[in-house]
């Protein structure tokens, strides 16, 4: 969690840094807070819709609804507190969990069907 808020915080007052501060700064402490509390429960999404959906909707409805709730709740949280540059701010966290629910899904996919 502490290097999800870390690298996901640095990026985002990163990608605001041509506004004036504050803003880069809340910018980073809110996508710093958002990431940490995301890789909380994005596993545990992610495990229980995988084992509960079968055939081949258990391939991809589970990343699809990490990426589409944590796209909801980035632009919105981000849009709430004033972010001036959303899509910048977003694009990275947003493409880390979309690579992380992939891949984490289908490793546990593999795994049941392998028996480990």
């Amino acid at each position: 969690m502490a290097v999800a808020f870390v690298a996901m915080g640095s990026w985002a007052a990163f990608a605001n840094l041509a506004h004036p501060m504050p803003r880069p700064l809340i910018a980073g402490l809110v996508q710093g807070t958002l990431s940490a509390l995301i890789t909380l429960f994005l596993k545990r999404m992610i495990e229980a819709l995988s084992a509960r959906l079968p055939g081949s909707a258990g391939y991809w409805v589970p990343p699809l609804v990490a990426i589409a709730a944590s796209l909801s709740l980035l632009s919105s949280i981000h849009w709430l507190a004033g972010t001036p540059e959303i899509l910048r701010t977003i694009i990275v966290p947003l493409s880390v969990t979309a690579v992380y629910a992939t891949t984490y899904n289908l490793a546990l996919r593999r795994a049941v069907r392998t028996g480990q």
